[in-house]
């Protein structure tokens, strides 16, 4: 799985230790206005009575457990209980979790403005929570799901919950035009390669004015952490997917100060050692890695994107 490209819908099927049916996911990117919002759509799927994994970081997610729940246990060790419509804030590091099977989700990967239109709390203070959907949707989001659990395909379950997207756009306040000039500037600061900070202060200072104080206040909000804890998870993802790939380990190595550390980094950020992420790979991680388009710069805008609307 290669990404899939607008209105495509691109599908992984692996068997995960332990299960008995393959693990099987879709993922379907957004159109129309929800574009600068909703990276992909997925649904996905394990036929097993107990399923443990570990999740990479992440970015915002909004999910519905369709079938089967658990619990997850955090980098800082803490555990929490899935709800039947979870959201998660942009995690710091992999973690990991147990759930009771078979089980099925249908869930939204958010883009940073996503994230600001269709959640509207900052990302750096729900980071590393299951927050309960109810909180945010408020009692509608119960009969979505309810909604949800009688219908059995992807495309059918986007058009589902598209209205509600749409509702949630055109009552959400404009995101401030220097929001998304930063957010345009992380994209190509990530995109550089081993971006240095100076560099995303000074194309910030040079386009909106802002000081280095703003610029880390934005990527809180919007990312969780400070732009230093930004390039570690661009670097250490980027070269989990490189190396799960099939690329050498001496062709990922440039951007870390050794080996060590970034068998560190990789595994902070996965949850997995290099040679892990070839062999025995969680299937759920797996299937993000494999795809180019999915989970790697979802979370800022894409380039092409006009926001005028918006």
């Amino acid at each position: 799985m290669r990404g899939a490209a607008e209105g495509q819908v691109a599908t992984a099927t692996r068997r995960s230790a332990g299960a008995r049916q393959p693990f099987h996911i879709r993922f379907q990117p957004s159109t129309g206005r929800l574009i600068p919002h909703v990276e992909s759509f997925y649904l996905a799927h394990i036929d097993a009575s107990r399923i443990e994994g570990v999740e990479r970081f992440d970015l915002g997610q909004w999910r519905f457990c369709l079938e089967g729940g658990g619990s997850v246990t955090f980098p800082d060790g803490h555990c929490e209980t899935t709800h039947r419509v979870t959201v998660n804030g942009p995690g710091t590091a992999h973690w990991t979790y147990r759930l009771e099977g078979p089980f099925r989700c249908f869930g939204l990967s958010l883009r940073g403005i996503g994230w600001r239109t269709l959640i509207g709390r900052p990302a750096d203070q729900v980071a590393d929570r299951l927050v309960d959907g109810s909180e945010i949707f408020g009692p509608e989001v119960q009969d979505l799901y309810t909604r949800l659990c009688a219908l059995e395909s992807l495309e059918a379950m986007v058009a589902a919950v598209e209205p509600l997207l749409l509702r949630r756009l055109d009552s959400a306040r404009r995101v401030p035009t220097a929001h998304i000039a930063f957010l345009r500037i992380v994209r190509e600061w990530a995109a550089s390669g081993d971006p240095a900070i100076e560099a995303l202060y000074e194309a910030m200072e040079a386009e909106t004015g802002m000081g280095q104080r703003q610029v880390q206040r934005l990527c809180k909000e919007y990312f969780a952490g400070p732009p230093n804890h930004l390039r570690r998870k661009f670097r250490a993802i980027g070269a989990a997917m490189r190396i799960h790939q099939g690329a050498p380990l001496a062709e990922v190595m440039a951007p870390f100060a050794d080996q060590s550390h970034m068998i560190n980094e990789i595994k902070h950020f996965t949850g997995q050692t290099p040679g892990l992420l070839r062999d025995g790979i969680d299937p759920v991680l797996a299937a993000t890695l494999e795809n180019e388009k999915f989970h790697f710069l979802p979370d800022v805008i894409p380039e092409t994107v006009d926001l005028s609307g918006r």
